[in-house]
């Protein structure tokens, strides 16, 4: 499987909807991506399956009338007036968001197809979005995780997060606790030279290059 991560688009809610409701089920309300992608705070990736791709549903433009049919008969300019064709969109495999403020990022969520999961893409999602949270000049990543997520605490572990303290009853759909972690300074060089090792490992085992994020800093 190939793939890279790349900026969420407005083309991508419905795929990143489903893949939240299969990740999260009991998570209400869902999110509304639409509208945190018009969000000056919110960042979000994707990672997208190079080889494969969906079909997104045919639009139809409402039927014009009057001044409007006379315009459209004069024009004959399908990509305003007809239907949109059925085209293909990028197969997304998982996602992340984070929150920038101040000099604070944090981790909102990580969700990865469950069928699609340890096969290092969430590990992808968790480098890209360090990385990004670097070029947003973040000097600090924190996150909540259930406190029985073990796996997900071992990955975090291994970037860099260390546990902080404890949010009691932080998930409501059963009031479970959460661990609220967090790194050290992202710029200092101790972290770099683990972060940049831990990139470089990662790109020798699943032989996969990163994607620049510098140009999704700016909006």
């Amino acid at each position: 499987m190939s793939f890279y991560v790349r900026q969420m688009g407005k083309e991508d809610v419905t795929q990143v909807n489903e893949i939240d409701r299969e990740v999260f089920p009991t998570q209400l309300p869902p999110p509304d991506y639409r509208r945190e992608l018009q969000n000056p705070l919110v960042r979000l990736i994707v990672v997208c399956d190079e080889n494969k791709s969906v079909s997104q549903p045919e639009i139809k433009a409402p039927n014009a009338s009057g001044l409007l049919s006379k315009m459209r008969q004069f024009w004959r300019r399908e990509r305003f007036w007809g239907s949109k064709p059925q085209s293909d969109s990028e197969y997304i495999l998982g996602f992340a968001s984070i929150w920038v403020m101040a000099d604070e990022a944090h981790l909102t969520n990580i969700a990865v197809r469950k069928q699609l999961q340890r096969q290092g893409i969430g590990e992808l999602l968790l480098i890209s979005i360090m990385d990004l949270a670097a070029e947003l000049k973040a000097e600090f990543i924190t996150l909540e995780v259930r406190v029985s997520n073990v796996l997900a605490q071992r990955l975090y572990q291994k970037f860099g997060f260390n546990q902080v303290g404890i949010r009691p009853g932080y998930y409501t759909d059963n009031r479970e606790d959460a661990l609220l972690m967090t790194t050290e300074k992202i710029s200092s060089v101790p972290f770099q030279v683990r972060f940049q090792r831990l990139k470089h490992a990662y790109s020798q085992k699943y032989g996969r290059a990163q994607t620049p994020l510098a140009k999704f800093a700016a909006r």
